[in-house]
């Protein structure tokens, strides 16, 4: 995936204020996880929040404006090389028929909203190395039959 000029100016506007995507949340009053989509085009917001963070971060019309429109979700067509993604991309292509079965054993058939969605990134102190904990938590859609 490559990163848009855009996202390179917010990522580079919280690197020099020395912030953390945490801190910009509270701030803004958004959620951390949405927090950092945003800064990859990967949310949008409304107007008012797109300005208050352009405020907070020294940044211009031009930022604002990327901010409100709507994204282009996604990382594109090819298998990512980032390690940290593709680690992801591997989980679900690892358990995705596992999480599949059990989320239709618990549930019945539908799936995991990723629109009504929270997500959390936690660090989870482990005497043999920490272990970063994801939660994802997303509203089950049942499959309707009309």
């Amino acid at each position: 995936m490559e990163i848009c000029e855009i996202s390179k100016q917010l990522l580079a506007a919280k690197k020099k204020k020395g912030l953390t995507f945490d801190q910009i949340s509270k701030k803004i009053g958004l959620a951390e996880a949405l927090t950092a989509a945003l800064f990859y085009g990967q949310f949008v917001v409304e107007e008012d929040m797109a300005k208050k963070l352009c405020k907070e971060l020294g940044l211009g019309k031009d930022v604002e404006e990327f901010l409100v429109e709507w994204p282009d979700r996604g990382l594109g067509p090819v298998v990512p090389t980032d390690p940290v993604i593709y680690r992801l991309y591997e989980i679900v292509q690892v358990y995705g028929y596992p999480i599949k079965a059990l989320i239709h054993e618990k549930f019945g058939d539908g799936i995991m909203s990723a629109i009504d969605y929270t997500m959390s990134v936690e660090r989870e102190e482990d005497p043999k190395g920490d272990r970063v904990k994801l939660s994802m938590s997303g509203k089950f859609l049942p499959y309707k039959v009309y």
